[in-house]
């Protein structure tokens, strides 16, 4: 395929915490890949429970799969772990708790070496508890899309784009030198963001091969409404990261990306207890000072929604009370 020796390697890197109810359907789904030449990596991030062991006996069953275990570190220092061990000439990712579609790698593979690019995303749905298909985060194209890297910041920036490793195929070129950043959450967006300057295209397939299952209890969920998850926090110091990149790598996406930081703030806003909304907490000071500063930037902003720049306006005025406001409309806790 690539006209080497060998048919090229896929190295899938799978990091494993707690997942012992759901890690053999996913990891079947990747042995059962109609692209075969691949090693399955996991990662067994200091599990409690039989993840571990769970592992150890797909991997006698599979030479395909190398079983790593480690001191709980989070799911960024399981991938970097993988990235160090993996042999392949393309990485993917899948995380513990989802599945993949049969024809995903052969397809992901197929497109990236038929059209000379390193990085291929193929599209995604999510399924909950009780096994329900829910709304899609991202839509689908509706063909085989090759996207140039400007427009797929673009894409990202407008909360249009998929973020997620998971969905990728990526070049080992574009990844070993680079590392996730380690206790953080959101990670993906802010490394992907780094990638894009290295490269110019990015192809998007139609077909949604990755499903993840919406599981509450991970990292990013919760049903605890005074419960304030780090990704809120995370998500904000990244939207001034890739301002950065974005003002360096892509200016005219300007416009787009303070969007962007608008909105990011206005999630974490939405979503922070009121308990939590006081002078002491300086990083909720300095989001309220942050919309405040930027007002008229948001009412003029062509990108953000009437509704988005009300609520924007006010929780940079009166947040508290926006907030329990909102939650008598609401008539529930947000």
């Amino acid at each position: 395929m690539s006209g080497k020796e060998r048919p090229i390697l896929i190295s899938v890197i799978v990091p494993v915490y707690n997942v012992v109810d759901y890690l053999q359907k996913c990891v079947d789904s990747i042995r059962n890949q109609t692209y075969p030449n691949l090693e399955i990596i996991l990662v067994d991030d200091g599990s409690t429970d039989k993840s571990g062991a769970l592992a150890e006996k797909m991997a006698m069953e599979d030479k395909r799969i190398r079983v790593f275990h480690k001191e709980n570190g989070g799911a960024s220092s399981a991938r970097n772990l993988g990235i160090s061990k993996a042999l392949g000439d393309y990485i993917g990712f899948v995380d513990g708790d989802d599945y993949i579609e049969p024809g995903m790698y052969e397809r992901l593979l197929s497109a990236a070496v038929s059209n000379g690019i390193r990085m291929v995303q193929t599209s995604r749905d999510e399924i909950d508890e009780q096994g329900n298909r829910m709304p899609d985060v991202c839509q689908p194209p509706e063909s085989f899309t090759l996207m140039p890297a400007r427009d797929f910041m673009r894409e990202l920036l407008l909360h249009r784009g998929d973020c997620s490793f998971c969905t990728k195929l990526l070049h080992r070129s574009l990844i070993e030198e680079k590392r996730f950043p380690e206790g953080e959450l959101n990670e993906d967006f802010y490394l992907l963001v780094q990638m894009l300057a290295g490269v110019t295209s990015i192809a998007v397939l139609p077909e949604q091969d990755y499903h993840v299952f919406y599981r509450y209890g991970s990292s990013t969920r919760t049903r605890d409404k005074e419960e304030f998850p780090q990704v809120f926090t995370d998500i904000v110091v990244n939207a001034d990261r890739v301002y950065s990149i974005v003002k360096k790598e892509y200016p005219s996406l300007l416009p787009e990306a303070l969007r962007f930081g608008l909105f990011q703030r206005l999630d974490y806003m939405l979503h922070i207890p009121i308990s939590q909304m006081n002078r002491e907490n300086g990083f909720y000071i300095e989001v309220k000072k942050y919309l405040k500063h930027h007002r008229q930037a948001a009412l003029h902003s062509p990108y953000l929604t009437g509704k988005n720049k009300v609520y924007i306006l006010l929780l940079g005025t009166a947040p508290r009370f926006v907030r329990r406001v909102h939650q008598l409309l609401r008539g529930r806790r947000v």
